[in-house]
């Protein structure tokens, strides 16, 4: 699914083979289903002036939608061996990547429709999603190999190494606004943080999911992350951008990580951060994380980080406590 740039509306991709689009205020039909796809629609997005939709199917092609009167405008985007599970528009509307089961991704003209360049090769499993950052510059990609790729968006060449740490599949990748982090969501349950000029993770992978991550996103403002699961739940974590220092304070991640065998989060070093009670540890979350619908069976505890002590700060709350 995806909003229009107006946030008018909200276009669906179906197993029906076809595309809706929906009034996003009434939850209306509006017009007649988009047909074409003789297949599975698997990823369906708006250009970035609201004017067209393109669609990727099981059926191997992408087709480009006028917006307005749901035709199909020129022919399909031909090329991929494999399904096409996920597509986008460059920033600017000049191009569209696709992610295919074919083990790659293609880039092409938006106006022509004509493939540009050879496709951007490396991944050794199924691409399920694919992104540009949002200056253009870059593209990224997640793949059942296990690892995100970055390329160069001009050039398609790869830039650095693979992304390496979910044990599973990645199902979905996002820039942040600003481009300065990536987000992953994995088959392994976790949520990955990224810094997209080192490729290095800022964090450890953000847990709680009982079934594979298989989506991600930023919110407008980067305040916030969430993420949509195969429990058929989503998770809103706060991501403290609000901090003049940085994006994102790797610690809070911490702060919000699952207990070990014997009950304590630790810290980034390994530190002792808090200790859980065994029968407060199934229900664990934080006041940053919020999850639609809440876990019913579990009886929910929430944590107050608000005057936490920890490290250097411990010994100043200790003396005035002494006072």
């Amino acid at each position: 699914m995806s909003y229009s740039p107006n946030g008018r509306q909200i276009i669906s991709g179906s197993y029906d083979k076809t595309i809706r689009i929906w009034d996003a205020e009434t939850g209306a039909i509006s017009g007649e289903p988009l047909k074409g796809h003789t297949d599975a629609v698997r990823s369906v997005t708006y250009s970035p002036d609201g004017r067209h939709i393109v669609s990727g199917s099981d059926d191997k092609t992408i087709r480009v939608w006028d917006a307005e009167t749901g035709a199909a405008v020129g022919k399909p985007l031909e090329g991929h061996s494999g399904w096409v599970s996920s597509v986008a528009y460059s920033p600017d509307g000049h191009y569209i990547i696709s992610g295919s089961h074919d083990n790659t991704i293609r880039i092409w003209d938006a106006k022509t429709g004509a493939a540009v360049g050879k496709p951007l090769e490396g991944h050794s499993g199924w691409v399920v999603s694919v992104a540009y950052s949002p200056d253009g510059h870059y593209i990224i990609s997640g793949s059942d190999d296990n690892t995100i790729r970055i390329w160069d968006a001009k050039t398609g060449a790869a830039v650095g190494k693979p992304l390496e740490g979910h044990s599973e599949g990645v199902r979905s990748v996002a820039y942040t606004p600003h481009g300065r982090h990536i987000i992953s969501g994995s088959d392994d349950k976790t949520v990955r943080i990224w810094d997209a000029e080192t490729n290095a993770g800022v964090c450890r992978p953000l847990e709680g999911e009982i079934a594979g991550v298989t989506s991600v996103a930023s919110s407008p403002n980067g305040q916030h992350i969430v993420s949509g699961s195969a429990s058929n739940t989503i998770r809103v974590l706060e991501t403290f951008s609000y901090r003049p220092s940085s994006f994102f304070n790797p610690l809070h991640a911490h702060f919000y990580s699952r207990p070990d065998s014997q009950g304590w989060v630790r810290d980034p070093d390994g530190g002792l951060l808090y200790w859980v009670p065994l029968d407060s540890r199934g229900g664990l979350h934080s006041p940053a994380l919020i999850t639609i619908p809440p876990t019913s069976h579990v009886r929910t505890v929430s944590l107050d980080f608000k005057d936490f002590a920890f490290g250097t700060a411990w010994p100043q709350i200790f003396n005035s406590a002494q006072r």
